[in-house]
């Protein structure tokens, strides 16, 4: 019996420190590579209202863009769309930029090359697979907040 009990108590102090691992804290992959975006959601918020939230959902041209984040702190988005012509798909801009990012507070900075003031936004979800950045749009307007949050999925190369 004394044998069976010290079998119960080593186990329970197996289950009790065996299972827990402080290791579990989630690893974030890094931005650097090539995104593909999939949608994109707009949200408007008035000061004293309801935010108003709208899902642009890209076309096949569309999911032909590409962002780049390069090591180097620059990158480079390629946007396609639709031509006149059914079917077809052009580069409808091509634009180089710098960006600053902040792993721990989760803050970016897109500086479009030809534009004064930056883009400031905020990372979402960063992991192997999937990239959800909002973007916050400047208004002319301060008691209009509006953010633009794109899902990417990361193109392997």
């Amino acid at each position: 019996m004394k044998k069976l009990a010290l079998l119960f108590a080593g186990l329970s102090l197996f289950v009790a420190t065996g299972c827990n691992n402080d290791d579990d804290t989630p690893v974030e992959a890094p931005l650097v590579g090539v995104w593909q975006p999939l949608k994109e959601v707009i949200t408007t918020i008035e000061t004293g209202e309801q935010p108003i939230s709208d899902l642009i959902t890209y076309t096949d041209c569309q999911k032909q863009s590409r962002w780049r984040f390069n090591t180097e702190v620059v990158g480079k988005r390629t946007e396609w769309n639709d031509t006149a012509t059914p079917g077809q798909c052009a580069i409808s801009s091509d634009r180089n930029f710098n960006y600053t990012y902040d792993k721990s507070e989760k803050t970016i900075q897109i500086k479009y090359q030809g534009t004064v003031e930056p883009s400031n936004g905020k990372v979402i979800t960063l992991n192997e697979t999937t990239l959800n950045l909002a973007i916050r749009e400047e208004t002319s307007d301060p008691t209009v907040y509006k953010t633009r949050t794109y899902t990417f999925k990361r193109i392997p190369q």
